[in-house]
């Protein structure tokens, strides 16, 4: 996004941030309900483009908004999306992609509230690294052919019970209604946005060996000391990788992996 429409999410953001701090408001039905008005603007393009008319005023479109979902989602939900349309956007896509992003945030700070984040984050990669290594798995997610509730089905058989209740909201979510993200790109956005409930940033650890729990508080401190920031550890296990660790922090890779020192030492006797 950019522009007005970076401004209006980031309002929109601390808006949602205020509102689930007070208890009484359900942050995994607030996720849902911005889901459901995701999909209803995803499907009316002629209703998201009067929504996001510069030409109207926000008032016309708050009480549109309240004409159209007052009864069908909660007050919570319609006061946030009222506010939404509200704001200027510099595209209609865009404040359906917010919507989308504040009903994943919904439901990462209901994981937050009930302390199993650090789950959905883990399950989040794991399932990440499943799909990448299962070509068939990854065909019958993405199939255009097959219908949502077919995957939803599908990802039910296999997280149902095996993942916490947000990992699988969050996955068949991004699997049903993809809405031109890629499954890999959706995966990674997530995760990012699980991250940021903390204020951490991400580091994807491949090791030749699972790392310990002191190696692994070790690393963290380290990596937090570096960048600044507390740090999050996806973890991976590659025997490829023949002894050290190689991590990737965003787009900076730190090699320390012996088959990283052999090629680049192939690499300086090849020229």
């Amino acid at each position: 996004m950019n522009g007005a429409s970076r401004e209006a999410l980031a309002a929109a953001r601390e808006r949602l941030d205020a509102l689930t701090d007070s208890t009484s408001v359900d942050a995994a039905r607030l996720a849902d309900e911005l889901a459901a008005v995701t999909a209803l603007l995803h499907r009316e393009v002629s209703l998201r483009r009067v929504l996001t008319d510069p030409a109207q005023s926000g008032e016309a479109k708050a009480e549109l908004v309240g004409r159209i979902l007052g009864g069908q989602i909660g007050t919570t939900t319609v006061d946030l999306v009222s506010g939404l349309v509200r704001s200027r956007w510099s595209q209609p896509r865009d404040l359906v992609d917010a919507l989308e992003q504040l009903a994943d945030v919904a439901d990462l700070t209901a994981a937050q509230q009930s302390a199993t984040l650090d789950d959905v984050e883990d399950e989040l990669f794991r399932f990440g690294r499943i799909v990448a290594s299962n070509t068939e798995l990854r065909s019958a997610l993405t199939d255009r052919a097959a219908g949502g509730q077919a995957k939803s089905a599908l990802l039910s058989s296999l997280l149902g019970g095996r993942a916490k209740a947000t990992t699988e909201r969050l996955v068949t979510r991004l699997v049903a209604a993809p809405r031109g993200r890629s499954l890999e790109g959706g995966l990674e956005s997530l995760s990012k946005l699980a991250a940021e409930r903390r204020d951490r940033m991400v580091a994807v650890v491949t090791s030749a060996v699972p790392l310990s729990d002191p190696q692994k508080r070790r690393l963290g401190a380290a990596l937090g000391k570096l960048y600044g920031r507390p740090m999050h550890l996806n973890l991976d296990v590659d025997p490829g990788v023949l002894g050290g660790i190689r991590v990737q922090v965003g787009d900076e890779i730190i090699n320390g992996s012996i088959a990283d020192r052999l090629e680049d030492a192939a690499r300086r006797l090849a020229s």
